[in-house]
């Protein structure tokens, strides 16, 4: 009987659910994109300006993410023998790039502009009407993306699911929504602010804490897809069940070495060092891998490459004590 693990649902997911998430945020970001530069235009003002350009780039972030998702998806060849998964992490580090760069450094520019030589904005209404109209279409975009979210991470805390995430565009998504609704609901304030109080620089102060957010998100972002750049291991999930699975082969004595690397969200590579017994038959090792290897992969189908090796425990001992004097592996 296979031993279940839970919250492993989630590394068995297709890449509808990131495409879905992407196309819900291209469609919300390219309209208020289009209707905030409008309103920027027809105002004046530097936190519209701001929010107009937050989300021009949120809608070419969803593009890149979508030309992450298809340069993952091509097979295999003789020059990337483990594939292309690893582009929408790449990626996915660019979009953050893109948030910081251009989203950030802009919005604050733009804000110093107007905290440097501020100016009263003019029909501050058609302002209020379309943050309004933003944040509606913010709002289903955020919908989509938390529920999507919230299937994957399953009963994990938010913030322990995206640091255990290895898809990087559900969770790109999701932040720059948040992002977005907090820009929004700064930029009304401030422009409420201005406009009420007489207090013009506010406007420009609203685009600086845009900026100020915009950046902190695009940090978060970086740092998160930089370790599944480099390489992370399979969850501790999947590693238990894998040596579950293991503990069952008579033929095993136990396990010298585990290795996991995602090479893409739902893309496991998977090494062994198995001690078997002594005495035994070259058929009996060569059956029990391939029984290993089918059972693994048809309990956990994201691994999809596996590599076992048949290595006494005396020495694997002997090659990570010269590893650990040489610093290079064996």
């Amino acid at each position: 009987m296979r031993v279940k693990f839970k919250h492993l649902e989630p590394y068995a997911m297709s890449s509808h659910a990131s495409k879905k998430v992407i196309y819900a945020a291209l469609i919300g970001n390219s309209l208020i994109a289009v209707t905030k530069f409008m309103a920027s235009a027809y105002t004046g003002s530097s936190a519209m300006l701001s929010e107009a350009i937050h989300s021009l780039v949120d809608t070419g972030n969803q593009v890149l993410l979508l030309f992450g998702l298809h340069r993952a998806r091509r097979p295999a060849d003789t020059r990337h023998p483990f594939g292309y998964g690893s582009e929408l992490y790449f990626w996915s580090f660019v979009v953050a790039i893109m948030i910081f760069a251009v989203g950030s450094g802009v919005s604050i520019y733009e804000g110093m502009q107007k905290l440097l030589h501020p100016h009263p904005v003019t029909s501050p209404f058609v302002n209020y009407a379309v943050l309004c109209l933003a944040m509606v279409f913010e709002t289903g975009s955020l919908y989509v993306a938390i529920k999507e979210f919230n299937k994957l991470k399953g009963r994990e805390h938010w913030m322990k699911a995206v640091r255990a995430s290895k898809d990087p565009a559900v969770f790109t998504v999701l932040f720059e929504d948040v992002a977005a609704m907090l820009g929004l609901v700064i930029a009304l304030f401030a422009l409420l602010i201005a406009e009420y109080f007489n207090l013009p620089w506010m406007d420009g102060a609203g685009s600086v804490f845009i900026g100020v957010i915009l950046a902190l998100t695009a940090v978060f972002l970086a740092y998160e897809t930089k370790g599944l750049l480099i390489g992370e291991a399979a969850t501790q999930d999947v590693r238990d069940g894998i040596r579950a699975i293991i503990a069952k082969a008579a033929s095993v004595v136990e396990v010298n070495e585990m290795r996991t690397m995602h090479m893409g969200p739902y893309d496991v590579l998977l090494a062994l060092s198995l001690d078997f017994k002594d005495n035994i038959k070259v058929k009996t090792v060569e059956d029990t891998i391939y029984a290993l290897e089918t059972e693994i992969k048809a309990e956990f189908p994201e691994i999809k490459r596996l590599f076992i090796e048949v290595q006494s425990k005396e020495h694997h001992a002997v090659v990570l004590a010269k590893e650990a004097q040489t610093g290079e592996p064996h």
